[in-house]
């Protein structure tokens, strides 16, 4: 009787610590969900300011059309973008081309002292801060889950229920070099 006792102690345990991994599996990837989506909140913050961005540059900038080309095509790219790798590519090729944009408007003083630039400019600046946390957020959490199921005996219970690694949101090498702006 006292060993019968033993072993419905032990599984009752192991069915506990199996519920409470499985849980707290759910939840990280919920929480993963979430981080994307504020991503996802500012990549769109950024896409809809973008065309205001644009149309006040063009004002000033007529032959810069090439410039404005890049900018557009990033866009739609991001706008495009579904899976999280494709979200980080074309973020990188929105900020690339928006450095490229702002680089080129240093050649404009009566842009850069234009208040409307001005406020686009800090509200495209503030964005990009809420994009960076966003990234650092949910890398933070896919770190966490994915941590939590590559460590034993977590391993086996996110391989008995396919829990899968996730993909942190990252730039490639070739999109961190610096943006090289020339005039003719």
């Amino acid at each position: 009787m006292n060993s019968s006792i033993i072993i419905i102690g032990i599984l009752v345990l192991l069915v506990i610590y199996i519920w409470g991994t499985y849980n707290a599996l759910v939840i990280l990837r919920t929480r993963i969900k979430e981080a994307l989506s504020g991503i996802d909140v500012q990549l769109k913050r950024r896409i809809d300011l973008i065309p205001n961005l644009v149309e006040t540059v063009k004002g000033y900038m007529t032959h810069e059309k090439e410039v404005f080309e890049k900018v557009t095509k990033a866009r739609s790219n991001l706008l495009s973008a579904h899976t999280v790798d494709e979200k980080a590519q074309a973020n990188n090729m929105v900020s690339a081309a928006l450095k490229s944009l702002f680089a080129v408007a240093e050649a404009y003083p009566e842009l850069k002292s234009s208040e409307n630039f001005r406020q686009l400019q800090r509200q495209l600046e503030d964005t990009e801060d809420k994009i960076a946390y966003s990234r650092q957020f949910y890398n933070s959490t896919v770190l966490d889950y994915n941590t939590k199921i590559k460590t034993f005996p977590n391993t086996v219970i996110a391989q008995t229920f396919h829990f899968a690694e996730d993909a942190f949101f990252e730039a490639r090498e070739e999109e961190k070099k610096e943006v090289k702006v020339k005039f003719p």
